[in-house]
């Protein structure tokens, strides 16, 4: 039997590989053990086992940001990343900087100044968001939109979201 049918038969890519292989990494501040398939993308684990939806999947290439995460505190495409990679690593998800309560604050302000209608690439311009406002507190304008260079909006346009952000900054500044 060729491997297409194989595959095929077996359903996935992710079927085939017999060897799991052992990781641990910090999620969204929680300590987690973790047997994965060799050919496993993060954003899969992400969405498919761990049930952390917020990442979306979108292009599959890294050209979109939907799948924005932050890998010890850098912005990163999970669609790019192999699960393994993360051994030893801190990951956060859109869910994890909810923790804290800036994810909300930045959501009323995309609401409030237009920045999203279908609201599927905001979870990754937030991340984005958060990887520049750690560097750069008080962004100008061009910083923001050198920021957001990874995200694609198809609804939006970047007006709004360029309002939200700059607002935002300007009310936790200090």
């Amino acid at each position: 039997m060729d491997e297409r049918n194989l595959l095929r038969e077996k359903g996935s890519a992710h079927s085939v590989s017999a060897e799991r292989i052992p990781i641990s990494l910090v999620l969204n501040g929680e300590h987690l053990q973790l047997e994965v398939d060799p050919l496993l993308r993060l954003v899969d684990l992400l969405r498919d086992q761990l049930h952390l939806t917020g990442t979306k999947i979108s292009c599959g290439i890294g050209r979109c940001g939907a799948c924005s995460v932050l890998v010890d505190g850098k912005l990163m495409n999970a669609c790019l990343l192999l699960a393994y990679q993360l051994d030893g690593r801190t990951l956060t998800t859109i869910e994890g900087l909810n923790k804290d309560g800036k994810v909300q604050s930045i959501q009323q302000l995309f609401l409030e100044e237009g920045g999203f209608q279908c609201g599927y690439c905001t979870p990754g311009m937030i991340m984005a968001v958060a990887s520049m406002l750690k560097q750069t507190p008080n962004p100008t304008k061009e910083q923001i939109k050198e920021a957001l260079s990874g995200n694609l909006c198809r609804c939006t346009g970047y007006g709004g979201i360029i309002r939200a952000i700059q607002r935002y900054a300007e009310e936790h500044r200090g």
